[in-house]
């Protein structure tokens, strides 16, 4: 069938009248999954199923689709003003995203955020539609040595983080080591725990994220006295300028396509995604040294890369039933629960759901546009508070988050203590965002490098006799030896 007659078929299904209310409902959730910390759409859509058993498979994932990628827009509220990323994918969002908000320009970095987010969208669901059975089978050249050396790059990329090289790497490789605690991942034993029981399950993103950019937030700004951010008294003049989309314009076309072909990898996902766009951004800028301190271009490209992102995690689980992250592999199972079997097959058996999915996706990309460009100017509001009144509501917020998500007294001691080496860490300068990407990156990690040295019997030659691993770790390498080379030249100039 023709693409195009195909996405007109789509089209036919998703503007019906019921399966247009399902969407506007998934996006409208999206949004509010988005914004409160500790739920995540994975979270969402497993409370739903029960609800859609035995309805409209079509619109019931339609539905499920819109909460996915919704909640990649809502998730940037809290990190641009309260600097609380409720998603892993959210973290490097947070990080110019604040301090554009601090000075006053809240209104410009979600106006940005919702237009990268609609074009990602709407440029991946065109990938989705268009090269889904050329990705799927791309995604299968990547095993277990391959996983290892896209992770690697994505840690050695740390260093173009950080102002620091030394602090960006130490960060990172510290959070890789707060995620071996708790219970090994193949042979079921504990490690690291100190017979602290409460530890089995590790320490978890959001108790680390939370504490990090929320609290010791909130306890540097609080000790330096950190005047109210400014706002501007015209909403509307909140909204990005020309300027800000001559800026952002690249970044997201760029952060569109590091997106969606890292959706298309399983397990890769959208936090992976939108760090590898932070960090080609600050390569690729003239002025690398704005990232970190309010650069539009830091909010545009990872928003842009982790709502692709949700179009390209759909590609293997269409074409092959397998799934690109967690929330699809829920969508996988609630497709399985209604009779049906993702795969090659789903597109010849099943062209209506497919395509109404796929068109649904633009209408509800349209629709989130819609709904959050108004919004960019309205939240701007909410920094109008005094910050005495602002803190306690921000760490209401974070301690509500965390404690929500397992009603842990527990998790509530490590968002304490966890808060307090946050503030440390503003205060000597060490970057947050390697810290809490190593945790959310080990896993992905540890389990690729012991499936790698089960294949290969305990030989390291796997991961530069395959071609694309050794690329990668040739990039990694290239990434560190390049980025202390031009740190070296900047100090000599310093000197000079």
């Amino acid at each position: 069938m023709d693409i195009f007659a195909a996405l007109g078929n789509g089209f036919a299904v998703a503007l019906t009248p019921m399966n247009l209310l399902f969407c506007l409902a998934g996006v409208l959730l999206g949004q509010i999954v988005g914004v409160v910390p500790g739920i995540g759409p994975a979270a969402a859509i497993s409370l739903l199923l029960p609800l859609t058993f035995g309805g409209n498979a079509i619109s019931s994932t339609i539905m499920f689709a819109g909460i996915y990628y919704g909640a990649q827009y809502g998730g940037t509220i809290t990190s641009v003003l309260l600097s609380i990323p409720g998603e892993s994918s959210s973290v490097m969002t947070s990080i110019d995203g604040h301090q554009l908000a601090r000075k006053g320009r809240a209104g410009a970095a979600l106006g940005i955020a919702a237009i990268g987010s609609f074009i990602a969208g709407i440029l991946g669901t065109l990938g989705l539609a268009a090269l889904a059975p050329l990705l799927a089978a791309g995604a299968l050249a990547f095993g277990p040595p391959e996983y290892f050396a896209l992770v690697v790059l994505g840690l050695t990329a740390l260093a173009l983080v950080g102002g620091s090289v030394i602090k960006g790497l130490i960060m990172g490789v510290l959070g890789l080591c707060l995620a071996t605690i708790g219970t090994d991942p193949q042979e079921g034993s504990t490690r690291f725990i100190f017979d602290q029981l409460w530890l089995l399950d590790g320490v978890e993103f959001l108790v680390l994220a939370v504490a990090i950019f929320g609290v010791g937030e909130v306890l540097s700004s609080a000790e330096n006295g950190q005047p109210p951010a400014k706002i501007e008294a015209n909403i509307k003049g909140a909204w990005p300028t020309r300027a800000d989309w001559q800026a952002s314009r690249w970044p997201i076309l760029r952060g569109s396509v590091v997106g969606f072909l890292v959706g298309v990898l399983p397990g890769a996902g959208a936090t992976i995604a939108s760090f590898m766009s932070y960090a080609l951004e600050k390569r690729l800028s003239k002025h690398p040294e704005t990232f970190g301190t309010g650069a539009i271009e830091g909010v545009a490209g990872p928003e842009s890369a982790n709502n692709a992102s949700s179009a390209g995690a759909m590609v293997p689980m269409f074409a092959l039933g397998i799934p690109g992250s967690n929330t699809t592999a829920i969508m996988l199972g609630a497709l399985v629960m209604f009779g049906l079997r993702p795969g090659p097959q789903l597109f010849e058996q099943n062209p209506e759901l497919v395509w109404g999915i796929v068109a649904s996706m633009f209408v509800g990309n349209a629709l989130l546009l819609v709904l959050n460009m108004p919004l960019a100017g309205l939240s701007v509001l909410l920094l109008r508070a005094r910050y005495a009144v602002l803190y306690p509501v921000i760490l209401a917020i974070c301690i509500a988050g965390v404690y929500s998500q397992s009603n842990s007294v527990s998790d509530l001691y490590l968002l304490a203590g966890f808060g307090v080496v946050g503030y440390l860490m503003q205060r000597y300068a060490f970057p947050a965002a390697p810290l809490v990407l190593g945790l959310v990156l080990e896993p992905l990690f540890e389990n690729a490098l012991r499936q790698s040295m089960t294949i290969a019997q305990g030989s390291t030659a796997i991961f530069i006799t395959r071609p694309i691993s050794a690329l990668l770790l040739l990039a990694s390498l290239v990434s560190v030896v390049w980025t202390g080379v031009r740190a070296h030249q900047a100090r000599a100039r310093g000197r000079m």
